[in-house]
């Protein structure tokens, strides 16, 4: 078999012209829509699979603390991990979630894991000694203190001589 034949484009990367009098491009098309659909049931790096593993954030600033709330559903406080190095605040988590079912005829078992980290750098002015976390319901907050602003002083120029 001439695989060269299989790939669309030519030695100029130009796009191969498609022949639609072609009696295999419905066939074609058809196996390139069943490798599609079954790729979809498997994670893949960085794909839409790993979208669902990063949990939703919002981040919030007043006068006194910049706040950061996420949402971890299914997630306890010991699956939680979070550490402060080098200025970089990290967050980490995992879920492992198995169930069994038995039935009379039946025994069906489910197996779920997933992990993330999200890192933030964090911005001058806050104090990581006071950084609080909080979780409630699948919702973790983070409250990042800001330190106390130094008053500003003004430096007269004067002219010299």
């Amino acid at each position: 078999m001439n695989f060269k034949s299989l790939v669309p484009g030519g030695r100029n990367h130009q796009m191969a012209r498609r022949d639609f009098n072609n009696p295999f491009l419905s066939l074609q098309q058809e196996i390139d829509r069943l490798f599609d659909d079954f790729g979809r049931g498997f994670p893949s790096i960085g794909g839409a699979r790993m979208a669902e593993l990063t949990p939703a954030m919002d981040v919030k600033e007043t006068d006194k603390a910049i706040e950061i709330t996420a949402e971890l559903p299914g997630l306890e406080e010991k699956d939680v991990e979070i550490d402060v190095s080098d200025n970089m605040l990290t967050l980490r988590g995992e879920k492992k979630a198995e169930s069994e079912e038995k039935g009379q005829d039946f025994r069906m078992m489910e197996r779920s894991y997933g992990s993330f980290y999200r890192s933030f750098t964090l911005p001058p002015g806050i104090d990581a000694d006071k950084i609080q976390a909080k979780m409630s319901k699948g919702v973790l907050t983070l409250t990042l203190p800001k330190t106390p602003e130094a008053p500003r002083k003004k430096i007269e120029v004067k002219r010299e001589g």
